[in-house]
């Protein structure tokens, strides 16, 4: 087990170093390159480190202009103000090109770049914070993301107030469709109008003429396959899965001859979850350390007594779960979910199999030392019952007697008998032999 653990790590250590194959624009004589750059699915930390990386790149090849191409029904909250920040940090210039949508927290990504330009089919906005089961979020989480909406279109020249009203349902604009209780929503005609985009265009040659960028070398980014499966793997329904599937798998194996695949499937989906966490940025080798530390504790319970090194390692192997995690909350109940889970198949596990099988058949004793074996605790001398003897010390109430020249550790039948007094075995239970004097 301990190699198959061993063999797993080494393999996450590997993939973790995948960084992707950079693909390198192509020279045109005008010396300039354009970066084009997805934003799709949901915000994210996985998106967070993709963009971290290409931004990165854009950099670190001189590019002239980064145009993010946004397609997106928002997301996570804390991911997006990161992007923002990442954004907000880069000196080059960034246009946000709209292709389809850009709602919630992808409406406050593309006003923290420079320019926006959409098609004609797309839209911006209904920003407002939404809790994962579909509530509104307390007051203070919205009056830090009303503020934080305001406050991205300020730092680039826009009136605030439209982005106060993708965020604030409370706040009445009619002329757009968004009266009091509706969060707005703008179309590219209305965004021009609002001068929050540049213009509509649509598709890429038309936005390079526009930003004067027509003869621009183009260079795409998209995700490794690494960031892909990261951004799967760090999803909020997808985590508690994985533990559950780990917790479960190893449970099982503990009932299995030798390791098959319950046991198998435990380890991989601990490995995906560690491997799509070190790929979004979240997990560090502090991490893979504590829960390879973990594992040897748990390992090591099954030699050492006392029951000290179990808890020390599945408190290892939770705090590991627990650094890995974006969201300390979410994280917690995740590892809740998998623990509750895991006690519920246990139990049904214990009481139809019991605790004979698999590991446990080498580690608990089974064997018993019945009479019918030929092993007696102690002999109950009946055959005493009756017989006469004499004391060889005082009974106070127990001492010694001689019983035809056998010599046995006795006990009164409730007073002090004095020595050489005849006495008579009354009772006898296992090596309590009682007797009275005559």
């Amino acid at each position: 087990m301990v190699r198959y653990i061993l063999f797993t790590f080494i393999v996450l250590l590997l993939f973790c170093t995948e960084n992707g194959i950079p693909v390198k624009a192509a020279e045109d004589g005008s010396g300039k390159s354009v970066y084009f750059i997805p934003i799709e699915r949901e915000v994210e930390r996985g998106l967070e480190a993709f963009l971290s990386r290409t931004t990165e790149e854009a950099i670190e090849n001189g590019a002239d202009h980064i145009v993010f191409e946004i397609d997106t029904p928002g997301g996570r909250v804390d991911s997006a103000g990161q992007i923002a920040k990442l954004l907000q940090d880069l000196d080059i210039p960034t246009t946000s090109f709209i292709v389809n949508q850009a709602l919630s927290a992808g409406s406050y990504i593309a006003l923290n770049t420079d320019n926006i330009y959409m098609k004609p089919q797309a839209t911006m906005g209904a920003s407002g914070v939404i809790n994962s089961d579909g509530t509104a979020a307390d007051k203070k989480a919205q009056s830090a993301w009303l503020a934080a909406m305001k406050s991205a279109a300020e730092s680039k020249g826009r009136d605030p107030i439209y982005a106060a009203a993708m965020a604030d349902s409370s706040i009445d604009l009619p002329e757009y469709d968004a009266g009091k209780g509706k969060f707005l929503t703008l179309g590219p005609t209305e965004a021009v109008e609002v001068n929050y985009a540049k213009a509509v265009v649509d598709d890429r040659v038309e936005l390079l003429h526009e930003l004067g960028l027509s003869n621009a070398a183009v260079v795409e980014k998209e995700p490794t396959f690494s960031e892909e499966v990261a951004r799967f793997l760090t999803n909020p329904v997808v985590i508690p899965i994985l533990l559950s599937v780990a917790s479960l798998g190893l449970i099982v194996e503990l009932y299995s001859p030798g390791f098959g695949v319950p046991g198998t499937m435990g380890l991989v989906a601990l490995v995906l979850f560690f491997y799509g966490h070190i790929v979004a940025g979240l997990a560090g080798m502090e991490a893979i350390i504590l829960l390879i530390l973990g594992i040897a504790l748990i390992i090591a319970e099954f030699f050492l007594p006392g029951g000290i090194a179990g808890l020390l390692g599945i408190g290892a192997i939770i705090g590991s779960l627990l650094m890995s995690g974006y969201d300390l909350g979410h994280m917690a109940m995740s590892i809740s979910i998998a623990f509750l889970v895991t006690l519920i198949v246990s139990i049904i596990l214990f009481r139809r199999i019991g605790m004979d099988k698999g590991v446990f058949r080498h580690i608990i004793l089974k064997e018993q030392t019945t009479t019918e074996l030929g092993y007696v605790s102690s002999v109950n001398r009946l055959e005493l019952i009756g017989l006469e003897g004499r004391t060889v010390t005082p009974l106070r109430p127990s001492g010694t007697a001689v019983f035809d020249n056998e010599r046995l550790d006795v006990i009164s039948e409730g007073g002090y008998i004095d020595a050489n007094r005849n006495i008579k075995v009354i009772k006898v239970e296992g090596v309590r032999i009682v007797v009275r004097e005559i």
